[in-house]
């Protein structure tokens, strides 16, 4: 770049402009990019959160995929046994990214207290079974023991702990229905030795967990017949793949379903969370790149007599809105700048303190969930410097309508 060229630069990305009319527009535009990066982090980093969190939870209390007998169309009641001695368990060999394979048995029934009662779902697990997500949100006392030859502990949660007045250890007494070799309801004895609180009240409102051993029991099967199995996976993205090949490795008499298949409806509502992210990232590139023009024209018009100069001097066209671009992309990344620097630091907050709630019957989680990764935010700041950068070029052609001897002539 010639001295003259190298003079415009510094003086239109230096210090002066501070004092020129310019300046207020010019930090409207920083704001501007600032305000548009904060709110699409923020979007972005709540809509991934509460996708992740709520498709997580469902996860931990269904598994990812789950095996049942075709008999069984309710797989919140196992009605029809399956053996335990399958191909695929204990492991899955034949197919890879498996975590983990777990039996389970599902019984309805009901909690009395003295001067209440509770319709709940005994879930009966093993000692194969993944406990990550339950110590995750174990609030008081600890998980079952399933080391004992038989165990009566049981896993409730703290919705159905408070409707009930129970507390830890307490014990209570469930009734279950009638079964089709004895037409008479059974009543157990258990032990509450957890609590745990997910937020997902779709499930604390009625799941409890206990020892496989008892529906077994109640429903008068052997060891070897369980209600059907769960498989956990290593990635909740490959749950559509792993589905379709577990599918085709399984029996004939078994069939096979995903957390996606059976509960279609919450899936498709949070699938909703990205268009409307979508939706607010274009309008925030938008209003960005319409604050950023509107600054560029300013400075072009400002400096109209200089311009007249550097042509008249032999400056081209193009090395002079090289010059006015250059100092829009900074302005640009001086907004990107604070604003990753204000957004990130209002994720950072939330994730640590949790300070804004939500109502868990409607959202499923009691806190707002925030998750960024730092590919989403290169992402962003990438695309919005470029598509802005894009929206500069077409206005900066004004500088080519500029005729020299008249803009110095007003000088």
């Amino acid at each position: 770049m010639n001295y003259e060229l190298f003079i415009a630069k510094r003086i239109i990305t230096g210090k002066k402009y501070k004092n020129s009319i310019s300046s207020p527009i010019i930090k409207i535009a920083v704001t501007a990019i600032a305000l548009g990066i904060i709110i699409m982090l923020i979007a972005v980093a709540t809509a991934t959160g509460l996708q992740t969190k709520i498709r997580d939870k469902m996860a931990g209390f269904k598994g990812h995929v789950q095996i049942v007998n075709y008999d069984n169309n309710n797989s919140d009641v196992s009605t029809t046994p399956i053996n335990i001695e399958q191909d695929f368990y204990p492991e899955f060999n034949s197919i890879e990214g498996i975590k983990n394979v777990q039996i389970f048995a599902n019984k309805v029934g009901i909690l009395r207290t003295e001067t209440d009662f509770e319709g709940i779902v005994f879930k009966g697990v093993s000692s194969d079974y993944d406990w990550t997500f339950f110590k995750e949100y174990l609030v008081a006392g600890i998980l079952p023991n399933f080391d004992k030859p038989r165990t009566r502990d049981v896993l409730l949660s703290q919705t159905i702990v408070n409707r009930l007045q129970l507390k830890l250890n307490d014990t209570i007494s469930a009734t279950f229905l009638k079964t089709r070799t004895s037409k008479i309801p059974s009543i157990k004895k258990y032990v509450i030795t957890g609590i745990y609180n997910s937020g997902f009240a779709q499930f604390d409102k009625n799941m409890m967990i206990g020892d496989i051993r008892e529906v077994q029991n109640l429903n008068k099967w052997t060891e070897n017949q369980v209600g059907g199995f769960e498989v956990v996976l290593n990635s909740f993205d490959d749950i559509v793949e792993k589905g379709e090949e577990i599918y085709s490795e399984i029996g004939a008499t078994l069939n096979s379903k995903t957390i996606l298949d059976m509960y279609p409806t919450v899936f498709e509502w949070i699938k909703l969370f990205d268009n409307n992210v979508w939706v607010i990232i274009a309008i925030m590139i938008l209003v960005a790149g319409i604050n950023m023009i509107t600054a560029l024209l300013v400075l072009i018009l400002e400096r109209v007599q200089m311009i007249g100069v550097l042509k008249a001097l032999g400056s081209t066209n193009t090395s002079i809105r090289k010059v006015f671009l250059y100092n829009a992309s900074y302005l640009i990344l001086k907004g990107l700048f604070w604003g990753n620097a204000i957004g990130l630091s209002i994720i950072g907050i939330q994730h640590f303190f949790g300070v804004i709630t939500l109502n868990p019957e409607t959202y499923y989680v009691s806190i707002m969930p925030v998750y960024i990764s730092l590919k989403a935010i290169i992402l962003l700041n990438l695309g919005t410097l470029l598509m802005c950068f894009l929206m500069l070029i077409i206005p900066s052609y004004i500088i080519t309508k500029i005729n020299p001897s008249k803009s110095i002539k007003f000088a």
